[in-house]
């Protein structure tokens, strides 16, 4: 933990001076690697908590690097194949490559991160409190990302400065140089001005003690409370390059429409459908219509003769997730698209959603119907009702704003969506709607969730597949299972 600026300056070097603040760090973080603590239970609970978390958020197919990792315990403790530690000495390079064989580690300096190979993953443990020049530090990591990496960035709450003192002070904690205690709003506005954006955080540690019986309550449940959350001993963010100055991309997209007795609904879907990037395909996946539906779209191919690529298929099993994840099973674009075919989100707002992909304004992006004034029936009451309380609920699940849960028009890369769905084990199989499938699995991959305004119409035809109050009991149930998977945990 950071401390108060009780060790004297190294010789030779202006008190409070850069170099004698850079000096007195590393030989800080020497001592710490090298001596064995009077009082090792918090930092090894600590430690271990840290290896835990990062395991949990980090894929195990990401390349991976850890600037400032000092012995490698960190990295060592994470199962990716690739993984690189960037050492502050050449002293502690040694002893991690002594200790860890298989892993490569490099000699770097902490306060400026030398320029290289790009990794998925750069991860950096309370380095920031340690570092003189926070922003240009923040912009060497940046450079050191692929194009659709994060960082991983630990702090320590500035809550608890005075409590590092007191421990200093009793011999508790091994007394550390100056420090730099940053606030939340400190490091939003340093993640602006540095051209990246914050994905995800997560309090850790409210009880930062192995107290048999009462840490894993404490951690596990009471930490993770809206009010409580705010005293946890450390900050865990994972951040994105922010570039909206990106000219889009040429990429294709698929549309995907999942069909049950909306017969009335499939010409109008086809022509209003715009074209978008380099190509189209308005892929529909008809699920035991009684209407004719199935017919209908086979018709409509036939006849149709415009620019986009059509094609159908019928599901085997039953429900709106399985239709979706057919369609995307059989889609060739590079982004995924989906449209319910009822229309109440209008086709010709869906370009809007292709841009902000393909200019990497988000990886996850989604409508919100609960923004612009609906047509009077677009939206029955205790619907409109249950959106905002799961809207509630599933911010403080994610850790991502979210306002409309249910708005069925969502679009990914087809590279997230397979990750996503090679990791659908973790949440199970029981969504029929498919919305909470993708939403759940976003956030765990840390993709950046960003919605988008749409204009919700009355439907024309037809009528809603949806049992509100059954299904509202379904969607409690998976809310529990994202709890346990994503919160509490």
């Amino acid at each position: 933990m950071p401390g108060s600026g009780s060790l004297p300056s190294p010789v030779g070097l202006r008190p409070g001076s850069p170099e004698a603040l850079q000096a007195a760090w590393a030989d800080y973080f020497h001592r710490v690697a090298f001596e064995h603590p009077r009082h090792p239970a918090a930092r090894d609970f600590l430690d271990e908590d840290l290896r835990a978390t990062l395991r949990r958020w980090i894929p195990a197919d990401a390349s991976v690097v850890e600037v400032g990792c000092r012995t490698g315990d960190l990295i060592t403790a994470l199962p990716n194949r690739e993984r690189v530690g960037i050492a502050p000495s050449i002293e502690l390079a040694t002893e991690a490559q002594r200790h860890h064989p298989e892993i490569t580690f490099e000699v770097g300096k902490v306060e400026c991160v030398p320029p290289g190979r790009k990794f998925d993953a750069v991860i950096c443990d309370r380095i920031c409190h340690t570092v003189t020049d926070v922003r240009a530090w923040l912009e060497g990591l940046r450079d050191r990302l692929t194009e659709h990496g994060l960082i991983y960035l630990t702090a320590y709450n500035y809550l608890w400065e005075f409590a590092a003192q007191a421990a200093e002070v009793v011999g508790w904690k091994t007394p550390a140089p100056t420090s730099n205690w940053l606030s939340h709003s400190d490091f939003h506005n340093l993640f602006n001005i540095t051209g990246l954006e914050m994905v995800r955080f997560e309090d850790r540690l409210l009880l930062p003690l192995p107290v048999p019986g009462l840490a894993p309550l404490v951690n596990r449940y009471l930490a993770k409370l809206p009010i409580l959350q705010r005293f946890s001993l450390y900050r865990l963010y994972a951040l994105r390059r922010r570039d909206a100055s990106a000219a889009p991309q040429p990429l294709s997209v698929s549309v995907v429409v999942p069909t049950r007795n909306e017969a009335g609904n499939v010409s109008v879907a086809i022509q209003r459908t715009p074209p978008m990037g380099s190509s189209t395909e308005l892929i529909f996946v008809e699920g035991g219509s009684t209407d004719g539906t199935w017919e209908t779209i086979q018709d409509a191919i036939k006849e149709y003769r415009g620019p986009l690529k059509l094609s159908a298929y019928q599901q085997t099993g039953k429900g709106k997730g399985d239709a979706v994840r057919l369609g995307f099973a059989k889609a060739q674009g590079d982004v995924l698209m989906i449209l319910d075919a009822d229309l109440t989100v209008p086709p010709e707002e869906l370009p809007v959603f292709y841009d902000v992909i393909a200019r990497g304004l988000g990886d996850f992006v989604q409508g919100t119907r609960l923004v612009y004034p609906m047509q009077p029936g677009a939206m029955r009451f205790f619907n409109r009702i249950g959106n905002h309380a799961f809207s509630h609920l599933f911010t403080y699940l994610l850790q991502q704003p979210i306002k409309d849960t249910l708005c069925g028009t969502k679009v990914l890369r087809r590279r997230d969506y397979e990750r996503l769905s090679a990791a659908r084990y973790v949440f199970g199989d029981f969504d029929p709607f498919g919305d909470f499938d993708l939403i759940f699995g976003a956030a765990r991959l840390n993709l950046k969730i960003v919605e988008i305004p749409v204009r919700y119409r009355e439907r024309l035809y037809g009528s809603t597949n949806i049992s509100r109050w059954l299904h509202g009991w379904l969607l409690l149930k998976m809310s529990a299972v994202a709890a346990s998977k994503l919160k509490f945990v």
